[in-house]
């Protein structure tokens, strides 16, 4: 039977998915039941379970997308290195002092326990405010949350042990997550690389630099987002060599042909939206209760599961590959960001067509008018008017095109074959709404496509950000992929 996943409180979108999609049900996964299968195994369940923390932490902290993709990242190699003490071949990232459990051990309890153990301490430590919710899943499990043990010869204390591990060793990786970097303030993610925008709000000194918007608060004021997270460039990646591996070159400057073209296509494709184009821009964007990014990947990733009916196996070493490029993607995506510090389009389009009349869309309430170049502005709801970050290269684009090309190397396959429903218009003009659309994404490649292209639509990024975004991408997913098979054993380098 399908049931709806809702990627945000007004907008409906339908996956193809079961009954499982749904944590809680009574229906789930008991490791006393055969849950080797798709939907049934514990590491498709605790896929669900991170997709609904990331949710809530969305709606806590508002989108944080780099933060999250490192917390996915983290989470699925915890549960990667607890298992790999129940495979033949598999070598763990971090987890040290738990030897190889014998062959005779490596069955699929043992594997659901150590892997339970690790999801629920890893989450508990990055999604720490919805412990509640992890302690009732274990208990539904019929595992005791209580169990501390280090023991390495249990799989309960392979587990705590291999979560323990990779939450050590990630501490002071350049994340700030506990506010313990040189130039802090002991606050969790405080900038302390002390980034100072060359341009402010209300005055734009350098059109190639990235400037500051103005954001409605919802209660008739203002403000301006600071950068998010502008030292994410300096952390360290699980994969990649360093995050500038793979740093493009320059994006176009102001004076040249081609930026004054690029500009010129934000406009007339955000002037020619269709309905299909507003549910696709609205369908990437995301909204309320974003999983973002790297979490849209992981649903795609567990649509795969079901459709090729996976098994716990093959599901901890999917989500694990797959989070791994997310969480390095947003690393290098960020390194070109705030290498370039870049103008978003908005910006360029008001600079390029300010003694012009444009047809353009002119806000929620005013759909698409004639109006003057300075009033342009992204198909994005007043409250989150564009990412408040610089443009190039494109983050979307990085971590989608990582992501498609890291399950096309999984899988063997380009296929995909998802389908998703939603109202046209539903998350930026509720007042206005279009018809019902489906999109359709039959190839990972093209969903990567779709969504670099969405980013150009909507006019938050111009193409050359989206093009380099999502070579940058695959680059990423290659250099994983090695990295990936020498962990399974596969590939000694």
């Amino acid at each position: 039977m399908k049931k709806a996943i809702l990627l945000s409180l007004t907008i409906f979108i339908s996956y193809n998915a079961t009954s499982a999609d749904i944590i809680g049900d009574k229906e789930i996964c008991s490791i006393q039941k055969d849950s080797s299968k798709a939907g049934q195994n514990v590491a498709y369940q605790w896929g669900k379970m991170a997709l609904t923390a990331t949710a809530n932490d969305t709606e806590k902290f508002n989108p944080r997308p780099t933060v999250t993709s490192r917390y996915l990242g983290l989470i699925f190699t915890s549960v990667f290195d607890a298992w790999s003490r129940y495979d033949e071949k598999a070598i763990p990232v971090y987890l040290t002092g738990a030897e190889r459990r014998p062959s005779n051990e490596h069955s699929l309890k043992n594997k659901e326990i150590a892997i339970s153990y690790a999801a629920y301490r890893a989450m508990s430590e990055y999604y720490y405010s919805d412990v509640k919710l992890f302690t009732n899943f274990m208990r539904e499990l019929g595992l005791d949350p209580n169990n501390n043990s280090l023991d390495p010869t249990t799989p309960e204390g392979i587990g705590n042990l291999a979560a323990k591990a990779v939450i050590e060793a990630r501490k002071g990786d350049g994340s700030n997550q506990y506010g313990e970097e040189t130039g802090s303030n002991g606050t969790a993610y405080f900038d302390y690389v002390n980034y100072k925008p060359v341009n402010s709000p209300d005055e734009n000194v350098d059109l190639n630099r990235w400037q500051p918007k103005y954001f409605s608060d919802g209660k008739d004021g203002k403000f301006a987002p600071g950068c998010l997270t502008p030292f994410w460039n300096k952390v360290k990646p699980i994969a990649l060599q360093s995050a500038d591996q793979f740093r493009p070159g320059p994006p176009p400057l102001i004076g040249s042909e081609q930026l004054e073209k690029e500009v010129k296509e934000v406009i007339d494709l955000q002037a020619n939206l269709t309905d299909h184009d507003k549910a696709l821009v609205e369908f990437m964007r995301d909204g309320p209760q974003s999983v973002q990014q790297a979490g849209h990947w992981l649903k795609f990733a567990q649509e795969v599961s079901l459709r090729n009916n996976n098994s716990l196996d093959e599901d901890v070493k999917m989500y694990f590959y797959v989070q791994v490029v997310a969480m390095d993607a947003f690393i290098a995506s960020w390194d070109a960001k705030m290498f370039y510090d870049s103008a978003r389009p908005n910006a360029l389009v008001h600079h390029y067509y300010k003694d012009q009349k444009i047809k353009a869309w002119g806000g929620p309430d005013k759909g698409f008018t004639e109006l003057n170049g300075t009033e342009w502005r992204p198909y994005s709801p007043d409250t989150f008017l564009c990412p408040p970050f610089p443009s190039y290269v494109s983050g979307h684009s990085t971590i989608s095109g990582g992501c498609a090309e890291a399950l096309k190397l999984w899988t063997g396959s380009d296929e995909f074959g998802s389908e998703a429903t939603l109202v046209a218009g539903a998350m930026t003009e509720p007042e206005h709404l279009g018809d019902t659309v489906t999109l359709k994404f039959p190839t990972f490649t093209e969903t990567a496509e779709m969504a670099g292209i969405s980013r150009v639509m909507g006019g938050y990024h111009i193409q050359s950000d989206n093009i380099a975004g999502l070579e940058l991408g695959r680059d990423v997913a290659r250099e994983a992929w090695k990295f990936y098979k020498k962990h399974i054993g596969e590939v000694v380098y």
